[in-house]
């Protein structure tokens, strides 16, 4: 099943702008749809292309990598010969399909589109592993583009629903309520949202099946074992410490603070200790890591502090086959719970991690606050996010607090909107309930509006 996504209009842009100079690659988590929309875009757009996915390429073509590159006549006949495809100066683009799986052929890019006779894009997962790039030189010739999981937005326009994604739009704009009955339908949506999450096949095996949750959760559960396949594949030097942080991703969030805690995982463990692993997981981008902020400003990554660190599934429908069990999946009683508001312990874990979800697929980088209170003894200021509208000339922060019950306290928001008013622009609350204006400086609006941050 086709979905509508985003993306496809940044590959227009850039074979409109820059295809001519610039190789592009395209970087994602396993199964978020890169070859299939990757594909698309080439059947639509040119003439002929041709997929080269290295996979299960065979000899004869990685071959010519090695022994053809000063001779691109014959390179290029091999590859039109092995594929069975025409190619066409200025008409053809050649697809190279999970191009970590053989290095060399991301290293040609640099010759490939100096020779300027055709169009190249790249796909891969994990492609910026060290020990998957260690051995190249990697082309300047290259324009990276990273791709999630769908976001809320093309969740709804798989579900049919433009016409209501069009109206939450306009709502955001104005800063009005929806229409009541409307109001629940986005959150009904919201709600299926984190439990199928952005996941392609998920998406896929939902609607396919007469919107079944328990063939969407099998469909997750063959994603989350091929990640696992992964981590088994790193380097054993750390492959035990991503295997036990990727285990706990969901007992970390389940927690009031839902940062890691090394301590609770290895007695004197320590941040430096566990550095790669958190970069393995980031930039497989199966987790979105969230650093706290200690000096809260427009340039957050400046003052960030990367021993405390909170770990967010990429996927929220993933995160929930990967924290329940398969029982506590098929007999339907999770699923009731979560859509009638009903799952109070876990709810909270789903609901912040899909927000943060959100807030990525719009490119923006995770960042947290506390403050401690010595007096006290424990937190008294507590942000689950902060983002920046990345302005030099009029640079503000927007803080955002996440509730998943319709019932809660503003203090740590309002504490924090006193201590940094001049930096700050709109805080926001992030709730079940229907939009609001708190004051001048804080807006609650629902969660399904998050996308339009």
């Amino acid at each position: 099943m086709l979905f509508k996504r985003k993306i496809y209009q940044k590959l227009i842009d850039w074979k409109n702008n820059a295809a001519g100079e610039k190789a592009l690659m395209i970087e994602g988590a396993r199964r978020i749809g890169k070859s299939t929309i990757v594909e698309e875009f080439a059947k639509n757009e040119y003439k002929s292309y041709l997929l080269i996915d290295f996979n299960d390429a065979s000899d004869a073509v990685k071959n010519a990598f090695s022994l053809y590159l000063n001779d691109l006549d014959t390179f290029f006949m091999i590859l039109s010969v092995e594929y069975n495809v025409q190619l066409y100066p200025k008409e053809s683009i050649i697809i190279f399909d999970e191009v970590q799986q053989f290095p060399k052929a991301r290293q040609s890019i640099k010759k490939l589109v100096k020779d300027g006779r055709y169009d190249y894009i790249e796909t891969g997962s994990l492609i910026s592993i060290k020990e998957n790039v260690k051995d190249i030189t990697i082309p300047s010739e290259e324009r990276k583009l990273k791709m999630y999981p769908l976001d809320f937005e093309e969740f709804c326009w798989a579900l049919n629903e433009t016409m209501l994604v069009e109206y939450i739009k306009k709502c955001y704009q104005d800063l009005k309520p929806l229409d009541d009955t409307l109001h629940h339908k986005a959150m009904l949506l919201f709600k299926q949202y984190m439990l199928i999450g952005g996941m392609p096949m998920s998406l896929s095996k939902y609607l396919e099946n007469n919107r079944s949750f328990i063939s969407s959760d099998e469909e997750k559960r063959d994603i989350l074992a091929l990640y696992r396949d992964d981590i088994n594949k790193i380097q054993a030097k750390y492959r035990t410490k991503v295997l036990s942080i990727y285990d706990q991703i969901p007992s970390f969030l389940s927690q009031h603070e839902k940062r890691v805690r090394l301590s609770n995982i290895e007695l004197n463990s320590a941040f430096p200790m566990y550095q790669d692993t958190f970069y393995w997981l980031g930039n497989s981008m199966i987790a979105n890591e969230c650093f706290n902020c200690n000096d809260p400003n427009v340039g957050l990554a400046l003052n960030e502090d990367r021993t405390y660190v909170k770990c967010y599934m990429g996927d929220t429908g993933l995160l929930v086959s990967h924290a329940f069990n398969e029982k506590e999946i098929s007999d339907g009683q999770l699923y009731k719970q979560i859509l009638n508001d009903n799952l109070s312990i876990n709810e909270g874990m789903l609901f912040e991690n899909a927000i943060a979800q959100c807030l990525v697929a719009n490119n923006y980088p995770l960042f947290f606050y506390t403050k401690y209170n010595k007096e006290k003894h424990r937190n008294d200021i507590e942000i689950d996010f902060i983002i920046s509208n990345g302005s030099k000339t009029k640079p503000k922060i927007h803080p955002i607090e996440v509730k998943s019950n319709k019932k809660y306290t503003t203090t740590s928001l309002e504490k924090f909107v006193e201590l940094y008013s001049k930096r700050i622009g709109t805080a926001y609350i992030i709730h079940t309930k229907n939009l609001s204006v708190k004051n001048s400086k804080i807006v609650c609006i629902p969660a399904y509006m998050t996308f339009c941050l």
